[in-house]
C-alpha cells in the first residue's frame, strides 16, 4: 500500500475521503480534519507568528514574501525518515500552505533510489476542485473511488442549485476573505454564491482574492455580507469584527441595518477546496435562503454576527 504525506488540509480531506487515511504517514501543521489525523507526525511549521490581528498577520507574511522567503518550513529530515511514496501539496498560494517550491526543494536533497512522487493541486474553480479529487484517486490507484466521490458531491450541489433557483429573490452578496486589509473572496466562492441563489458583487471566478476599499463596499451596499477570513474560525472573526464596525458609514450599510452580517468558519469550509466545498455551498444556501434550506450547519459552520446596537 502507498505511503502518503499530505502538506495541505484539503488534500488530507481528499485522501481520507478516498479511503486512504491509514496510508497517511505525515501531515502539515494545519491538517486537522478528520480529527483522527492528529495522530500523524507534523512536517511543516510557519515562519511567522499566526496569532494576533489580521493586520498583524498580514504585515508579517508580507515582510517574509518581500524578502523572497518561503512562508513555511518543511521538516526535511523527518520527511525523509517517513519515506513516503506520494507527497500531496499545492501550487496555488504561497500564503495558504506549503508551496510547490518548498516541496521541490525538500525533494531535491532526497537520498535513495526512489524519491516520492509529488501530486500538486491548483484549484481555482469548483470544477478544478472536483477534478483534483479525481486526479488524486487516479494517482493513488483508486479511480473508481474518486469517481463515486465526485458523482455524489455533484448530486448534492445540483440538488441545492435546483432548489435555490426557485427562490423568489437573489440577494446581492459580499464575501470577505480578510478583514485588514479588506479583501474580497474569489476563486470558487463566486460560483458557490451563484449556486446558492445569490449575486456576488465582487470577486471573479477563478481569480485570486483581491483588496477592496471600504468605499467600494459602501457604494455596492450588499444585501448580505458573509465573513470568511482565511484560516479563521467564527470566534476569531468575531473578535476582529470591530475592524469593520469602526469604519465610517458601517452602520448605514443595508446588510447591517437588516442584521444580515454572518460569520462563517472560513478555516474549515470556504478556504478548503476539498470534499467539504459542498458543505460550504450548503452554508451559503442556509444563509441566503433560510426559507428553503436547513442542512443543520447553523451554529457550527455559520452564525449571525453579534452587532452592537
Amino acid at each position: 500500500m502507498p505511503r502518503i504525506v499530505s502538506l495541505l488540509p484539503s488534500a488530507t480531506e481528499i485522501v481520507c475521503a478516498l479511503g486512504f487515511e491509514q496510508q497517511l504517514v505525515g501531515r502539515s501543521h494545519e491538517c486537522d480534519y478528520p480529527p483522527s489525523v492528529a495522530r500523524l507526525p507534523v512536517l511543516t511549521r510557519p515562519k511567522f507568528n499566526p496569532e494576533g490581528s489580521s493586520a498583524d498577520v498580514d504585515q508579517r507574511v508580507r515582510k517574509i514574501l518581500t524578502d523572497a522567503l518561503s512562508v513555511y518550513r518543511v521538516e526535511v529530515d523527518l520527511l525523509r525518515q517517513l519515506q513516503p511514496d506520494f507527497i500531496v501539496t499545492q501550487s496555488q498560494c504561497e500564503v495558504c500552505a506549503v508551496s510547490m517550491r518548498d516541496v521541490e526543494e525538500a525533494a531535491a536533497v532526497w537520498l535513495g533510489a526512489s524519491p516520492p512522487k509529488i501530486i500538486s493541486l491548483a484549484p481555482y474553480l469548483v470544477d478544478d476542485v472536483l477534478a483534483d479529487m479525481e486526479r488524486v484517486g487516479r494517482e493513488l490507484g483508486a479511480p473508481d473511488r474518486s469517481t463515486r466521490l465526485v458523482d455524489a458531491l455533484r448530486q448534492r450541489m445540483h440538488a441545492t442549485r435546483r432548489l435555490a433557483a426557485s427562490a423568489s429573490s437573489q440577494p446581492t452578496v459580499a464575501c470577505i476573505e480578510w478583514l485588514e486589509p479588506l479583501m474580497i473572496a474569489a476563486n470558487w466562492i463566486p460560483e458557490l454564491v451563484e449556486m446558492a441563489g445569490g449575486r456576488m458583487l465582487f470577486g471573479e471566478p477563478g481569480q485570486h482574492s483581491s483588496r477592496l476599499d471600504f468605499a467600494q463596499l459602501q457604494r455596492a451596499d450588499p444585501d448580505v455580507i458573509v465573513l470568511m477570513p482565511c484560516g479563521f474560525n467564527m470566534d476569531r472573526t468575531a473578535s476582529e469584527l470591530q475592524t469593520l464596525v469602526r469604519q465610517p458609514g458601517w452602520d448605514r450599510l443595508k446588510a447591517v441595518r437588516k442584521g444580515r452580517i454572518y460569520l462563517t468558519d472560513g478555516n474549515q469550509y470556504f478556504n478548503r477546496p476539498g470534499p467539504r466545498i459542498v458543505d460550504s455551498l450548503e452554508i451559503l444556501a442556509e444563509i441566503l435562503h433560510p426559507e428553503l434550506f436547513n442542512f443543520g450547519h447553523a451554529g457550527t459552520g455559520w452564525r449571525p454576527a453579534d452587532l452592537p446596537n
